[in-house]
């Protein structure tokens, strides 16, 4: 039995869980997020409970058991409180701001880069910290990958943009340097 499958999901008094058809819905407060329901789970409603079984012991049925309950439990968790994402740029005259549904960095290129932002998807950008927000996880972390991947931190000087939470391991410059 997979150990995240079988805890059950309680549902906030303001969230509706459907699971009905092809299709699992969660609304709440913040929107509403949908994915495909997996046929290999069972999907039980009760007293505000989600609980998740799998119909037989097959490989892939246990490998969708721990998925689409994690799945569901971050719809849960968008539509609700939703999630939020920082990335930090470091180097001299890296900048970014926010223009509409668009962010512009500019990173040390000659150019501007300019990052239409997917929809569902908000930025904030306070000094040096790019805070990005959504609902849905998935999304809000390709994004954050995506905006990471114009300029990836280097590990000479740190210079570049990186996930407020992640270390950079600092090489040691050429030897004969002073």
């Amino acid at each position: 039995m997979s150990r995240i499958g079988k805890l059950p999901i309680e549902l906030p008094k303001d969230v509706t869980f459907d699971a009905k058809g092809e299709t699992i819905r969660v609304k709440g407060p913040k929107g509403q997020l949908e994915i495909a329901n997996n046929r290999l789970v069972n999907i039980e409603i009760a007293n505000n409970v989600v609980a998740f079984e799998r119909v037989d012991d097959s490989r892939p049925a246990r490998a969708a058991h721990g998925l689409i309950r994690a799945l569901c439990a971050n719809m849960v968790t968008g539509v609700s409180k939703g999630f939020e994402r920082k990335l930090e740029i470091n180097g001299v005259g890296y900048r970014a701001e926010v223009k509409g549904k668009q962010i512009v960095m500019q990173l040390g290129f000659s150019h501007p880069i300019e990052y239409d932002l997917p929809q569902g998807i908000d930025a904030k950008v306070d000094k040096n910290i790019i805070t990005l927000s959504g609902i849905d996880k998935e999304l809000l972390g390709h994004t954050a990958a995506k905006v990471r991947s114009f300029r990836p931190p280097e590990p000479y000087k740190g210079k570049g943009v990186k996930y407020v939470e992640e270390h950079i391991q600092r090489k040691v410059g050429k030897a004969g340097a002073a």
